[in-house]
């Protein structure tokens, strides 16, 4: 070590009165919070958000189901959506399967925005079974720098051989490892199987990355010995609160085809459960949840998928960690949209969006 001598008292001072301004700064306002639960960048915390963009794509049914599809909020309300561009696509894949599911949206911590979705299309496709064992490994890739620009679709190869299929991807930054973290759902095969012919269940996944473009190996994440799918994550108070699909059949366990949430004190956990059977009385089954903060009140919403029937249904709680959701009373929510996500935008970003994809 080195030693530096002229290192003097004043110096010693200065640093002193530097650590006890930093010790009496003011607590991150509520907003700086919530960007941080939302996936937003932790650079961009000061923002003021005045609304919400919300992308989802609406299935395989219609022929241009398999596309992303956007609506922004009517001002700043968190319920009541229009859709851009006539209902039409904003946009389409052009690259791997051509097919672009589950859209998820983020604010990346340049200032940046990323969207990501699984590479599948189903529409007149294979069968869901072929799906799962010889789908695509990669996810599709678009960035901007305003949400308005977007780059041409990338594909990224996350899955290695042993994958069958790379489903409903999203991305979180994690502050521990100062790394991305790309997780997604997986059917796993032995290298001994390589015509992935055997039996698997899906399990999550994931792979680090700094810039989208190069992943570390993938990693088991979330293993419980059963199907699970779809898994969002969110924070608050310190706390991470990770969602995610049972998607054992409903005579197999009581709560399969619904969302349990699960609360840790890390992004990898360990996570203790905290509720199952999510929305369980209003909905059929569901699946595809997102979770965003409402701007103004801090109120906490989630969107649940109910695939076989209306697509995306709300619920909302005052308080993350109870686990307990109700109905929110009343909504307008793009018809039919399935399995999203919801960004938090400024008034500006907002005006930029409805501008750019203009109905009529």
């Amino acid at each position: 070590m080195t030693h530096r001598p002229a290192f003097r008292r004043t110096a010693l001072a200065t640093l002193a009165l530097s650590l006890l301004s930093l010790l009496a700064a003011p607590a991150p306002s509520a907003s700086a919070s919530a960007t941080g639960q939302t996936h937003a960048s932790q650079a961009h915390a000061s923002q003021t958000y005045a609304g919400y963009l919300f992308a989802y794509f609406l299935g395989e049914g219609p022929p241009t189901g398999e596309r992303v599809h956007l609506a922004t909020s009517r001002g700043n309300d968190p319920l009541r959506y229009d859709t851009l561009n006539n209902g039409a696509p904003v946009l389409t894949s052009t690259t791997g399967t051509t097919g672009a599911r589950d859209p998820f949206l983020m604010r990346k911590r340049d200032g940046g925005f990323l969207l990501i979705t699984t590479d599948a299309k189903m529409h007149d496709g294979p069968s869901w079974d072929h799906a799962q064992r010889h789908g695509s490994r990669n996810i599709v890739i678009w960035e901007s720098p305003d949400l308005v620009t977007w780059s041409s679709p990338r594909l990224a190869e996350v899955g290695d051989d042993t994958v069958g299929n790379v489903w409903a991807p999203e991305a979180f930054y994690d502050p521990a490892t100062r790394r991305y973290v790309v997780f997604w759902a997986s059917n796993l095969y032995p290298r001994t199987d390589p015509q992935h012919t055997g039996p698997s269940y899906n399990r999550v996944l994931y792979a680090t990355t700094t810039d989208f473009r190069t992943f570390s190996p993938q990693r088991v994440w979330i293993d419980p010995g059963h199907a699970v799918i779809d898994t969002t994550v969110v924070t608050d108070r310190g706390q991470f609160f990770r969602f995610t699909k049972d998607e054992r059949e409903q005579s197999q366990a009581p709560c399969g085809k619904f969302v349990f949430q699960e609360r840790g004190r890390s992004f990898f956990g360990p996570y203790g459960e905290v509720a199952d059977c999510l929305g369980r009385g209003d909905i059929a089954m569901g699946e595809g949840a997102t979770l965003f903060q409402d701007n103004n009140s801090g109120r906490w919403h989630m969107f649940v998928d109910e695939f076989l029937g209306r697509g995306y249904v709300p619920f909302e709680t005052d308080d993350l960690a109870s686990g307990r959701w109700t109905p929110s009373a009343s909504a307008d929510l793009p018809t039919g949209s399935r399995h999203g996500s919801v960004l938090p935008v400024t008034a500006d970003e907002l005006r930029r969006v409805r501008a750019a994809h203009p109905n009529g």
